[in-house]
């Protein structure tokens, strides 16, 4: 979800990002309000990559506490997600995160 996240920020915000570039970058992502949501966009990217390799390791050590943990701050974050935007990409995550959850209990 992590790299999609990214990817699609790229293309999506294509334009914005552009001239943050263009305009030698430090300090350019306050204004207009399309580059300050292009970069919140793409540093959620990242978090969501890490989650993912968290959950990964937590599955390759058998550690389950961790894969709830995981699955329920996701979960958490994707009901407050589609509470404030119901027509978003958040309804995967709700998808996702009882999967995490329901893992971390050996239900799989």
């Amino acid at each position: 979800m992590g790299i999609i996240h990214v990817v699609f920020g790229i293309v999506r915000f294509k334009v914005p990002l552009t001239e943050a570039v263009s305009a030698r970058f430090v300090g350019k992502f306050q204004l207009p309000e399309a580059r300050r949501t292009a970069f919140w966009f793409l540093m959620c990217g990242p978090l969501l990559i890490l989650s993912g390799h968290i959950a990964i390791h937590a599955v390759a050590v058998n550690d389950l506490a961790l894969l709830r943990v995981i699955g329920t701050y996701s979960l958490v974050s994707a009901v407050v997600g589609v509470a404030a935007f119901p027509k978003s990409p958040f309804g995967a995550l709700i998808v996702l995160s009882p999967l995490l959850i329901m893992a971390g209990y050996g239900l799989f």
